[in-house]
């Protein structure tokens, strides 16, 4: 995923946050990687609290504000 994100070859990043907090795992966005600007274009929410946000790469010239 993250040499797709290097080379932007992302259109869309579907996100599920979960309620729980399991304290391990690997990050989609590491730290002292590149600065990814997002723009948030829906959020759903399922019956278990789960949230659905999608997100797209924002504009290049939002990116650099």
């Amino acid at each position: 995923m993250q040499s797709l994100m290097r080379a932007n070859l992302v259109d869309e990043y579907a996100l599920s946050i979960h309620p729980l907090v399991l304290g391990s795992g690997r990050r989609l966005f590491p730290d002292g990687g590149p600065f990814a600007g997002l723009r948030l274009v829906d959020t759903k929410t399922t019956t278990t609290g789960v949230v659905i946000a999608t997100y797209r790469p924002a504009e290049a010239t939002m990116a650099a504000h």
